[in-house]
């Protein structure tokens, strides 16, 4: 069983922001799951399917970003998950718009949503892909409540693609492969 966690904020007025490409990813994903079931549970909107015949758990915290951490306890506590059989998908201001980066832990690097995470489970030993949404010259906390430019929105959807693939591949490969791929693509 693997769990996919992406992050955003719910409510209409964060749909399509730089924050919420985790949901996007969630939301690009779900169609390549059979016998999807969903529910809202531990704070979050789960998605339950399979995926080459293993269990896949899409988690949607809807605890806004700066809780994430405690949706996402509950469901590894729920499920009595290692750490290994999660991956959180988000937004990162430091990459540049497009750029997808795979990572099997460190630090929060700034990101609210995965210091709650870190915080919550008490390890940073988590898989996370994290999304470039690039860096503006200032006002960070506008920035990824904002909505993307047209050239960006134009790239958005092949980025959102190339995100899934690399969820999908971290399902099927782990992490390290995932890494391995993902990390040499060049934009």
């Amino acid at each position: 069983m693997k769990v996919v966690v992406g992050l955003g904020n719910p409510g209409k007025e964060y749909v399509r922001t730089r924050h919420n490409v985790g949901f996007m990813v969630l939301d690009r994903l779900r169609p390549h799951l059979n016998g999807v079931t969903d529910r809202s549970r531990f704070r979050s909107h789960i998605s339950e399917g399979s995926l080459n015949g293993q269990k896949i758990v899409l988690v949607a915290p809807q605890t806004y970003m700066n809780l994430s951490g405690h949706a996402v306890r509950e469901v590894r506590n729920w499920f009595h998950l290692p750490d290994e059989d999660v991956i959180v998908v988000h937004d990162d201001l430091d990459l540049p718009f497009g750029t997808l980066r795979m990572r099997g832990g460190g630090s929060a690097g700034g990101h609210n949503g995965m210091q709650s995470i870190i915080e919550q489970l008490g390890t940073s030993d988590l898989a996370r892909l994290r999304i470039g949404i690039g860096r503006p010259r200032s006002g960070a906390a506008g920035h990824v409540l904002s909505r993307f430019c047209p050239n960006e929105e134009e790239a958005l959807a092949g980025l959102i693609d190339r995100a899934v693939d690399g969820v999908r591949l971290w399902i099927d490969k782990g992490t390290i492969a995932t890494m391995n791929e993902v990390n040499r693509e060049v934009e």
